[in-house]
């Protein structure tokens, strides 16, 4: 049976709703999942939602509303954030499906049978904002560093994973490149961030609450449930029918290929996730990589602040196929950085407008002004234009392969920049007074051009690429043809047309 590749998003808390850092993830991970099927590879990709916990619990009382009720709405705003954005996921996973919890309470229960949880007394720190327990060394000037509020102390007898067992293992595991078991976790230094903190120490960890209303019950304790983010973590796996008969869907997806994730929930997917794997006998997932924060206007987000982009005005302002340029073009995915409408605005007008909407205006004008959109030609391979595609190619290929979006991104417009700085060489409207055979050939240079453009931001900018194949006559939707890079059928046989303006400018 050929594995297929399987790609997730973190599961989103649904105490509220969807805002841009859901967007970012989802997609970058959108992108990752349609630049594999353009590599013909058959993809699965998963994201959904995390619905348990006290956080969920508060804000159905708050909304006059039982829980269920309150994650149904809730969940509908995200589906629909989805697809307004182009979102093309495989499955949504939504932790209160009954599936889901079947599959927690045979993964908890088979973690009890083989004696690696057990229950004591716990005495430490709790943070209610993100619902997990917190140590001294955690928090910075006495509060949680990402809510800044001091956390509560926390006394109550649960059932605890035998975590610190498994860290020399961990550490070998992650540190040995060719050890079985070995599992990427990207960018480099957050691989370097979890063995130092695997390096200080390990401790065993609680994984159930007493008697929290709205959560899993664990199976074999009725007086205890299980703590949310165990719960949700198994979602990668009770997604593809984990515990059920056959499990087939699962032993053809499992493991994954690559978990994509933000950084401050990477512990839990490269420490606890992967140690719970271990406990219950299970491969491990192939890749992590984690992206960075980023601030609004140099500003962390906040309803206090009033600086919260929500997707749907990124999408009122800008369209859905631009919104996703804009995301992933704001700076090196994986590292932190900044966002702000201002610069979005200005990278708009420069990339899309002038560059990428430009080329393909121009040169489509003049296919049909000059040749009436019909070219004769078989072949452009003894020039400097496809050897600049071929560059291209090879460097977009590493760019994937090191999960680079910003850089592929770069890649096409630069690409899209030599094509237009090569039509201003060689002025096809001078050409049309002086020499035919050149000026088609130089149209039909650049419409090639174009043409691995529009395969290219396909991931990115699916609409756009749809409508730049139209445009080029070609008759096969372009997710059927985009397999065939680099050997793109030649434009012999098609009439262009005039393209429409793609990306009005913005004043």
């Amino acid at each position: 049976m050929k594995k297929r590749y399987y790609i997730t998003t973190p599961i989103y808390y649904v105490n509220d709703l969807p805002h841009i850092g859901h967007t970012y993830t989802t997609v970058a991970a959108d992108v990752l999942s349609r630049w594999a099927k353009l590599r013909n590879k058959d993809t699965f990709f998963l994201t959904g939602t995390d619905e348990h916990g006290s956080k969920i619990l508060e804000a159905a009382k708050e909304k006059n509303k039982q829980p269920k009720e309150y994650c149904d709405e809730i969940v509908e705003y995200f589906k629909n954030t989805w697809k307004q954005m182009d979102i093309s996921y495989d499955r949504f996973i939504r932790t209160t499906d009954a599936k889901h919890q079947a599959a927690v309470e045979k993964f908890i229960t088979h973690l009890h049978e083989k004696n690696e949880i057990y229950k004591s007394k716990y005495d430490g720190l709790y943070c209610m904002g993100c619902e997990k327990f917190l140590t001294q060394t955690d928090l910075v000037e006495g509060c949680c560093p990402d809510h800044k509020t001091v956390p509560s102390v926390h006394s109550e007898e649960n059932y605890f994973f035998r975590l610190s067992k498994y860290r020399e293992k961990l550490i070998e595991i992650i540190s040995d490149n060719n050890h079985p078991q070995h599992f990427d976790i990207l960018p480099e230094e957050r691989r370097n961030e979890i063995l130092g903190k695997l390096k200080i120490g390990l401790e065993d960890i609680s994984i159930s609450r007493a008697n929290l209303p709205w959560a899993i019950p664990i199976p074999f304790d009725k007086s205890q449930t299980i703590y949310v983010w165990i719960d949700a973590l198994i979602n990668y796996i009770s997604a593809l029918g984990y515990g059920e008969a056959g499990q087939e869907e699962f032993n053809e997806l499992w493991p994954a290929d690559l978990h994509l994730l933000a950084k401050d929930i990477l512990w839990f997917h490269t420490v606890i996730w992967p140690a719970m794997l271990l406990a219950n006998g299970l491969p491990l997932p192939k890749k992590v990589f984690a992206h960075g924060f980023f601030t609004v206007s140099g500003q962390k987000m906040s309803k206090t602040i009033g600086n919260v982009i929500k997707p749907g005005e990124l999408i009122q302002a800008f369209g859905a196929d631009a919104s996703r340029f804009l995301l992933l073009n704001s700076f090196p995915f994986g590292a932190d950085g900044d966002m702000n409408l201002a610069a979005f605005k200005g990278k708009y007008n420069a990339h899309l407008a002038n560059n990428i909407g430009n080329l393909i205006s121009r040169v489509t004008n003049m296919a049909v002004k000059y040749f009436s959109g019909k070219f004769a030609l078989q072949t452009t391979r003894t020039n400097e234009f496809m050897e600049e595609i071929k560059k291209s190619l090879q460097k977009t290929e590493k760019e994937i392969e090191d999960i680079k979006l910003d850089g592929i991104l770069e890649t096409i417009l630069s690409l899209s920049s030599f094509t237009n700085q090569y039509i201003d060489k060689q002025a096809p409207w001078n050409l049309a007074k002086t020499d035919m055979k050149q000026l088609e050939l130089v149209l039909y240079n650049s419409l090639m051009a174009i043409k691995y453009i529009a395969v290219l931001i396909n991931p990115f900018m699916p609409e756009t690429s749809r409508k730049i194949w139209k445009t080029l006559d070609e008759q096969d939707d372009i997710k059927n043809v985009t397999a065939k890079i680099p050997a793109i059928i030649p434009l012999t046989g098609r009439e262009i047309a005039k393209s429409q303006i793609l990306f009005p400018k913005i004043i």
